[in-house]
């Protein structure tokens, strides 16, 4: 069964991934093997399809497969010529600010905000919805990453 512990290091995680990718964007074949590495470990792709609606997509804004969740964080894919690489902003630093979670055995249902500070410390608000799955290795891996910024009155 998952628990909130885990949820909480697997957020601690993502986020270090995200400002790792950032730091290592001067050298791009460094940042995408770190890349892949990252979506392996944090996504459930080699087990299939995992549901990833990133928050700067609108052309292709389903990502359901290793390619796409690559070239979202780390762009340099033509087939998805509006991604110029989130994850390369650089980000000094991920927060996450759960809202819910429900635990149903080996899924977890996470729903909150999450802040991504930029090098001038500026804080980018985002909403989210992640599930999480612990698998037989007892690792726990995103099936479901949705994000979206905030309604704009």
């Amino acid at each position: 069964m998952i628990d909130i512990k885990e949820i909480n290091l697997a957020q601690k995680d993502w986020g270090d991934g995200i400002v790792k990718i950032g730091l290592l964007k001067s050298t791009f074949k460094e940042s995408r093997i770190f890349t892949l590495n990252f979506i392996n470990e944090m996504y459930d792709f080699e087990k299939g399809s995992v549901q990833f609606k990133p928050t700067k997509a609108s052309d292709f804004q389903f990502r359901n497969d290793l390619k796409g969740a690559l070239s979202y964080f780390i762009g340099s894919d033509n087939n998805y010529i509006e991604d110029k690489g989130f994850a390369l902003n650089p980000w000094t630093k991920v927060e996450f600010e759960n809202n819910s979670i429900n635990i149903y055995e080996n899924i977890a249902l996470v729903m909150g905000n999450y802040y991504f500070t930029d090098l001038d410390g500026d804080k980018t608000k985002v909403e989210y919805t992640f599930s999480y799955k612990k698998n037989n290795d007892s690792n726990i891996k995103i099936i479901l990453h949705h994000s979206s910024l905030p309604y704009n009155k």
